[in-house]
């Protein structure tokens, strides 16, 4: 379309020039001015029927731009709606990202919150023993039956202990104690320089082996305790430390008597506990059973004799019914032959011998 309009100028320049070089003659000729007539008239027939086209491929031209635009606008709108429809879901996901994150930071929150708290539980003494107390009571509850411990029990000569398994004997009653040197372990584990670690050592060295020894002594009682009895630790890094780098400390434990637990042990020796007192229960039954079974095969005994009597009385019934039977057929037998006795005329001796006769042959 350019081109053509280029060509049209350059037509419609020399045109102009031939004119004005016509007019600078001054003179024309009439056939020149034909010529130029006809060739404008050319001219204005190709230039209308150049504009003809050119209205036709612009015509063209703009239907195809307005399809086209028409199919990028369906094709934009489509994927704006795709777009608007995952930026609807990304915005969801994130909302509920944001929920969950939300939780979870006020669950962080409580926690901290209940962190603050067990540091508080801590630093108290008296917390802190009835802290150690709780967690073995819930132990001991979800191991054993109600009427097999009692919490805070007082022993015979006064001395109350934090939990009293009663078991029977052997082994006996066992005695259980909950608390724990934290403030020596706290020192233990907060010591930086070697000096501060050997006196912290031995501070917790000393601390347990005087724990130990007082439960030895208040609550191992002969005759109304189990020869042994159990130090609960409500910290397992405190058991495990312990374990590992006092062995000497254990060591004395063992030999007073005293075994020393954490959460994890607690259970497992609530758990033999129970194991040895289902055992003793079952015992307990099979004696039961037993004395059950001789009952019943005693009772099976009189009963074969009182069927053996009966069965005996059976028979005595059964032959005096068949002595009965013959007794009934001999009177029968009898009976038929006295109807078939005839009276006639004859003497009454000769009708008495008849019937004496036949009554003998009968029996």
């Amino acid at each position: 379309m350019e081109a053509l309009t280029v060509v049209l100028i350059v037509l419609v320049a020399v045109l102009a020039a031939a004119v004005v070089a016509l007019s600078r003659r001054g003179a024309g000729s009439g056939e020149l001015a034909g010529r130029l007539d006809q060739m404008a008239q050319a001219h204005a027939a190709q230039q209308a029927q150049l504009a003809d086209r050119l209205q036709a491929q612009e015509r063209a031209l703009t239907e195809t731009v307005d399809a086209r635009l028409a199919a990028l606008g369906q094709r934009v709108s489509i994927g704006l709606k795709e777009q608007t429809a995952e930026a609807a879901k990304s915005m969801s996901d994130l909302a509920s990202r944001l929920a969950v994150i939300d939780t979870a930071q006020k669950n962080i929150m409580e926690l901290s919150s209940q962190m603050v708290g067990l540091q508080d539980i801590l630093a108290n003494k008296q917390a802190r023993g009835r802290f150690g107390e709780e967690i073995m009571e819930n132990l001991v509850r979800d191991a054993l039956p109600a009427a097999l411990y009692t919490f805070q029990a007082t022993l015979l000569g006064g001395q109350r202990v934090d939990c009293l398994v009663r078991l029977p004997n052997p082994p006996g009653p066992i005695a259980i104690d909950a608390k724990f040197p934290l403030e020596d372990y706290r020192v233990l584990a907060a010591g930086k320089s070697e000096t501060e670690m050997v006196q912290a050592r031995r501070a917790f060295d000393a601390a347990v082996r005087k724990h130990i020894r007082d439960i030895a002594e208040k609550y191992i009682v002969p005759g109304e305790t189990a020869e042994w009895a159990m130090l609960f630790l409500p910290s397992e890094a405190i058991h495990a430390e312990l374990h590992a780098n006092f062995p000497t400390v254990v060591e004395e434990a063992r030999r007073r008597r005293v075994c020393v637990v954490s959460p994890n042990t607690m259970m497992a020796t609530m758990t033999a506990i129970r194991a040895l007192l289902r055992d003793v229960e079952m015992r307990e039954q099979a004696g039961r059973i037993q004395a059950e079974v001789g009952a019943l095969l005693n009772d099976v005994r009189l009963l074969d004799e009182r069927s053996l009597k009966l069965e005996r009385h059976f028979g005595q019934v059964a032959e005096d019914v068949r002595l009965v039977r013959v007794s009934s057929e001999k009177v029968l037998r009898r009976g038929q032959n006295i109807s078939e006795v005839r009276l006639d005329d004859g003497p009454v001796s000769d009708r008495i011998e008849k019937t004496d006769n036949i009554i003998a042959i009968s029996t």
